[in-house]
């Protein structure tokens, strides 16, 4: 788990950096990022206030702000595995449609053929009573 840390107040951002020292990162090369305001568009921001709304709530030990990135770094994971599965998925049936597609083709020209037999049983049964 790589963190940077983008915060407003210098007490915030060094107290963050001496907590997270080893886990330290660029922001181009980091997997979370810890801002002390909001961040609405960022899926990797986790936001840290005295704002009961936070991700983080302040005051907050080392061990609290540890655990709390842990499980968003997993949940992060766990969304960009069953995103990656969705995409695989998409590929594989990609990769077969043509040949699936012409085995639905011939699918749906028997049952056709197979409905349109029937209703004409159907029909001269009707006329023959």
């Amino acid at each position: 788990m790589k963190v940077a840390v983008e915060c407003k107040s210098p007490l915030m951002q060094k107290s963050l950096e001496l907590f997270l020292d080893k886990h330290l990162s660029s922001l181009k090369q980091c997997d979370i990022v810890i801002r002390d305001e909001k961040c609405l568009n960022d899926v990797r921001c986790v936001y840290i206030s005295s704002d009961k709304s936070a991700d983080i709530v302040k005051p907050f030990s080392k061990s609290q702000l540890i655990l709390a990135l842990e499980q968003k770094y997993k949940s992060m994971q766990s969304e960009n595995l069953e995103i990656k599965s969705v995409v695989e998925d998409n590929e594989i049936f990609n990769e077969y449609a043509p040949l699936d597609f012409d085995i639905l083709e011939k699918r749906i020209e028997s049952l056709t053929k197979e409905y349109q037999t029937n209703i004409l049983k159907a029909v001269r049964a009707f006329y023959e009573e």
